[in-house]
């Protein structure tokens, strides 16, 4: 009986968090290790469809860089990155296409299916979802200047354009986007997931949104997990080095679509069960919350 009391404890510690969040948009990247364990996979497909039953429109945009060093590593195509992003010529691009929409998009899509949700795929190419431009990166050489180096079809997302969206969340479905966007001239453009989610969270007004990533969230100096920080924070965060590497991009895209109206943003750790609705519906949550 003390465990039956238990878990109408937890319920009830979700309802206010269920009633607050009926009806708002939650946008969920979707990477890491929680697309490669199944355990995992199976429990980031029941918390998608849980939101979608209770009222919580879910877009999930996912990414797939281990599926694509892979089928490249086949074709023999060696990758190099600068800054993270992996330089992308036509050849490449056509890998990364075929990939992220004919294999990784479709399996996840599959997944949410199979646990009995409605899903359905698309990427930034289906009705103009995502308009791009090439990015260019600058990198500082050994004399201290600053180089601005083209890295091939690599886009940043200048448009959002939701409709196919809203029409997707009318018909009762979960749309699952893949990080691929479309540029002026019908150009096909490799587009960092978490960018994306970001950029899909501000042009949908998401009260929240959410990056699943392979660490605990952002942590301190001494080691502990961060559980909130100030949006106005994050530069002196960034400045005095406790946010480093692969967090400040992260951490980045949180600030802004939080200066875009995104109401919140978390870095959650992806390698945990049911680490969305453990973020979205308990007091304490399991990751860093960034507020704006």
């Amino acid at each position: 009986m003390q465990k039956l009391i238990e878990k109408a404890s937890t319920l009830m510690e979700a309802l206010p968090y269920i009633r607050r969040f009926s009806g708002k948009t939650i946008v969920v990247k979707y990477g890491g290790h929680a697309m490669a364990e199944e355990k995992l996979r199976k429990s980031f497909a029941l918390d998608v469809i849980l939101l979608k039953y209770i009222g919580i429109n879910t877009v999930v945009v996912h990414g797939g860089g281990p599926q694509i060093n892979e089928t490249l590593k086949r074709y023999g195509i060696v990758s190099e990155f600068v800054q993270g992003m992996r330089v992308t010529d036509a050849e490449t691009m056509g890998v990364v296409e075929m990939v992220l929409t004919g294999q990784v998009n479709r399996e996840v899509v599959g997944l949410i299916n199979q646990h009995g949700g409605r899903a359905a795929g698309m990427s930034g190419k289906d009705g103009s979802l995502l308009i791009c431009e090439k990015m260019l990166k600058q990198v500082k050489k050994e004399d201290g200047s600053v180089e601005q180096v083209d890295i091939g079809f690599v886009g940043d997302v200048v448009e959002v354009n939701p409709a196919l969206l809203t029409a997707v969340e009318r018909g009762g479905f979960i749309p699952v986007i893949a990080p691929i966007g479309v540029g002026r001239e019908g150009e096909s453009y490799n587009v960092n997931a978490d960018l994306v989610a970001g950029k899909v969270a501000s042009a949908l007004g998401a009260e929240k949104l959410i990056l699943l990533t392979d660490v605990s969230g952002v942590k301190s100096k001494s080691g502990d997990l961060l559980s909130s920080i100030a949006l106005s924070d994050v530069p002196t965060l960034i400045e005095n080095g406790t946010v480093t590497g692969g967090m400040i991009p992260k951490v980045t895209c949180c600030t802004d679509a939080l200066s875009a109206g995104v109401k919140k943003a978390h870095i959650v750790d992806g390698r945990i069960e049911h680490a969305i609705l453990l973020e979205i519906f308990t007091n304490v949550g399991i990751g860093t919350e960034i507020l704006a």
